[in-house]
Parts: C-alpha cells; sequence; structure tokens
C-alpha cells in the first residue's frame, strides 16, 4: 500500500468513542473526559504530560511528583456507532454522567466543574453590559 492508501484506510476506519479517565493510582484522584476517538486524546493526554505542557496544571504536577508509570489510562464507557447518532452530543452527555459519578473535583480530581446553564446565560448576560 502506498501513503495515499493508507490514508484513506485510516480516515474510512470507525475510532472507537466513549469516555474515559486519567487514574494517578497514589492518590486515587482522576481525571474524566470524553472523545470520538479514544486512542486519539489518550495519546495526546500522555504526550502533553511527558512533555511537560498539559494544560491541566495540577495533573501535570502529579505526573511530575509521581511519574508516568504511577497513572492509568482507562476507558469508562464506550459509544457504539449507530444510524442518526449525534455522536458528540451523545458523548458529552455521557461525560456529564460519569462526572456526576466520580465528582473529580478538588481532592478527588483534576476536573473543573462545568457552569450551570444558568450561570452560563448569567455569564452572557453581563458580557453583552459592558
Amino acid at each position: 500500500m502506498n501513503k495515499k492508501d493508507l490514508k484513506r484506510e485510516y480516515k474510512e476506519t470507525q475510532q472507537t468513542m466513549g469516555v474515559f479517565q486519567i487514574r494517578n493510582l497514589t492518590n486515587e484522584k482522576v481525571f474524566v473526559g470524553s472523545s470520538l476517538n479514544l486512542d486519539g486524546i489518550i495519546n495526546r493526554h500522555k504526550f502533553a504530560l511527558n512533555a511537560g505542557s498539559h494544560q491541566n496544571k495540577a495533573l501535570q504536577a502529579d505526573w511530575n511528583e509521581f511519574g508516568a508509570e504511577n497513572f492509568a489510562f482507562e476507558t469508562l464507557e464506550e459509544l457504539e456507532p449507530r444510524e442518526n447518532l449525534d455522536a458528540k452530543r451523545e458523548l458529552e452527555f455521557l461525560e456529564d454522567l460519569w462526572l456526576e459519578n466520580k465528582e473529580p473535583y478538588d481532592l478527588k480530581g483534576y476536573n473543573e466543574r462545568k457552569m450551570t446553564r444558568e450561570e452560563r446565560l448569567r455569564m452572557i448576560s453581563a458580557n453583552r453590559k459592558l
């Protein structure tokens, strides 16, 4: 196969979608996220953490302190492709369910709490007044 065929084959391959967590094996803190491409997002997180450039500073600090061997990258739930699936919306819903279940905030994790709809509307309204 030539390079062009390999690219086409890669693009046509169905990627695994779902919700994942990065779990600190030392203190059990977790980071929960979701992606249309689980392998890709996990590789991105590993690369950023190993490079010392992860956007989540608390996760990066613990990675630096405890080392890569003390972290597990785990799939929490896969989303099966099906006809008429709004995958992005479905993943957002699944991620919210897992965030509610795990509560990976403050001392329990690395996620930041999402703003509620009401909080977002208030913020938009306040910004329009400026």
